[in-house]
């Protein structure tokens, strides 16, 4: 069985939007995509590690432990032998207490992409391939995320370009999500249960010939 890892933040952790409630496996596109790949033959595992608010590499002044480089390369470890490592991170970087660009999350995935790449596996185990997911750009942010994502709109301008440009520069596979979603109506960060749906889809097809590569090794 191969095992895939999504290392994530709300957007892919299910949550619905203004609310605390969660979308079901099936629902939320790590599931869709073990589904979606089961369906197409894969013998295949989806583990979903998606912390709400995790950021690239920074804290969040207000709740511990969100900052995503910290004791990645344990969680690398621990999953350990991986076929497929998915970076889906940035939304909260853009958050309103912070005064990041697009240029600085980019580096965060830089130093995430680095510390998969240097994490402590046993010998003979493969450096996982990482598909870094680009997140659909944040809209008008409403209703209780209003306070905490103001200015993100503006902040994120530019994001998936800058991390193509890095997934280029390090041989990582990329994957702009607002190509096929957006995020919410509702809310302007999260996603919505029918974008869920359609990511989990679209990766699918773009992570099947990834496993087929590494059956190949």
């Amino acid at each position: 069985m191969q095992h895939i890892l999504v290392y994530a933040d709300s957007l892919s952790w299910g949550i619905i939007p203004t609310t605390r409630q969660r979308l079901p496996f099936e629902q939320r596109w790590p599931g869709v995509l073990e589904n979606a790949l089961v369906a197409f033959g894969e013998n295949v595992r989806v583990i979903e590690d998606c912390l709400n608010g995790r950021r690239t590499v920074w804290d969040d002044p207000f709740k511990p432990g969100r900052n995503g480089l910290v004791g990645l390369a344990q969680r690398i470890e621990i999953h350990s032998p991986l076929s497929l490592v998915i970076l889906m991170l940035g939304t909260n970087d853009f958050q309103s207490m912070h005064e990041h660009n697009a240029w600085h999350s980019s580096q965060g995935i830089a130093a995430l992409i680095s510390a998969i790449r240097t994490a402590p596996i046993e010998p003979g185990m493969l450096v996982p391939p990482i598909l870094v997911v680009a997140p659909p750009p944040i809209r008008t942010p409403k209703g209780p995320m209003a306070p905490k994502f103001e200015g993100g709109e503006r902040k994120c301008v530019g994001l998936a370009t800058a991390y193509e440009q890095v997934c280029k520069e390090l041989e990582c596979h990329f994957f702009d999500s607002s190509t096929v979603i957006s995020s919410s109506n509702v809310d302007g960060v999260h996603l919505d249960s029918e974008q869920h749906s359609t990511l989990g889809t679209a990766l699918s097809q773009t992570i099947m010939p990834l496993l087929q590569q590494v059956n190949a090794c």
